[in-house]
């Protein structure tokens, strides 16, 4: 496969561009590891409701997922951000700064609608606040930017960049309460659970 330069110099914040370079490797029919996909994620989820919202789909896999590689990318065929039991997703999530969401020309009702969109499965979730749970741990980085991590009874924790989430399936909420995005990467790993 030919190597591909981003096209796109776009980032929400200094240092993560809106469409990620994407390498995955897989193997030959011989056996020998190759590059077997390189660009950009076909799923960026680039949101024009709520300026600054980005949610990368970058890879999934299913619970029958096998090695080696079959060549075919899984995430066009994605119907759930949440994954199922066994199954796995790897997201890059920028969050615009809170503000956002209180400017007066932001439209709730039209951001619900594209989240529904471009997050299905995990839309569905949100409370009127924010607050969600996902049936899911959840491993994440802030990449870029600050964030705070709401938990039940307005419990938060100030979160920086390089600082890492164990998320194990509690009710939580992201909140930017700074003046730039902030960028976190995460792996959903579905699990059994009550929520």
């Amino acid at each position: 496969m030919a190597h591909e330069e981003p096209q796109d110099a776009l980032t929400t914040a200094p240092g993560v561009p809106v469409h990620l370079q994407r390498v995955v490797t897989g193997h030959a029919a011989d056996g020998s590891s190759i590059f077997a996909h390189e660009g950009h994620p076909p799923r960026p989820g680039e949101y024009s409701k709520i300026p600054g919202m980005v949610s990368r789909l970058v890879w999934a896999t299913e619970a029958d997922t096998a090695l080696p590689h079959t060549g075919v990318d899984p995430t066009p065929g994605v119907t759930t951000v949440v994954p199922p039991a066994s199954s796995t997703r790897f997201l890059v999530v920028t969050f615009p700064p809170d503000s956002v969401f209180t400017a007066d020309a932001f439209d709730a009702q039209a951001a619900i609608s594209e989240n529904l969109a471009l997050a299905p499965g995990l839309a569905e979730r949100f409370e009127p606040d924010g607050m969600h749970a996902t049936p899911t741990v959840d491993y994440g980085v802030v990449l870029d930017g600050e964030i705070w991590l709401e938990l039940d009874h307005g419990e938060t924790r100030h979160l920086r960049q390089h600082d890492v989430i164990v998320q194990n399936g509690t009710r939580h909420a992201w909140r930017n309460r700074g003046e730039r995005p902030a960028t976190l990467a995460f792996v959903l790993i579905g699990v059994r659970g009550a929520r």
